[in-house]
């Protein structure tokens, strides 16, 4: 049985993340986008976990038919694939915006990353905010309930330095 996935209108990287969530329940999914960059992003994801990915395109949206596969080649792949280093893992988040230039842009970037962190696993052990990174901590933050929720999953926040 295949599941579908309708993420046209969705911004990135909910097309990705909807994708994968199928692909854990089900061998064959089929996820319908509205763009090309969502196409080669969902594309990309699926053949990188070793799932066969064929393209159509229709008058309402660009189908994207998923099968992963237990081949021998794929468990071999997983099989070689390094683990992770020991150790905390730490994120340093110097500055409110991702990315450097257009800072409505990197806005936008900036809670795409947290939204996303969220939903991805190893979640970090600590995450480190200084210089005006600090202000995604404050009351009125757009990021600040996707903190709130990954200090529930328990990362620990630290809040570094002084806001201007």
């Amino acid at each position: 049985m295949t599941n579908m996935v309708d993420a046209r209108g969705l911004p990135c990287p909910q097309p990705v993340l909807l994708t994968r969530a199928a692909m854990q329940t089900s061998a064959g999914v089929t996820t319908i986008v509205d763009n090309e960059t969502a196409q080669q992003n969902v594309a990309r994801m699926a053949e990188k976990s070793g799932a066969t990915v064929a393209v159509e395109e229709g008058a309402d949206g660009i189908y994207l038919h998923i099968t992963t596969t237990d081949a021998p080649e794929a468990q071999m792949v997983a099989q070689l694939a390094p683990a992770p280093a020991g150790g905390p893992l730490a994120l340093l988040i110097p500055s409110e915006f991702m990315g450097r230039g257009d800072e409505e842009l990197g806005r936008i970037l900036i809670r795409g990353f947290f939204h996303t962190l969220g939903e991805v696993t190893p979640l970090p052990d600590t995450i480190i905010f200084l210089n005006s990174g600090v202000k995604l901590t404050v009351a009125g933050s757009a990021v600040l309930d996707d903190l709130q929720s990954l200090c529930q999953h328990g990362v620990e926040m630290l809040v570094w330095g002084t806001m201007r």
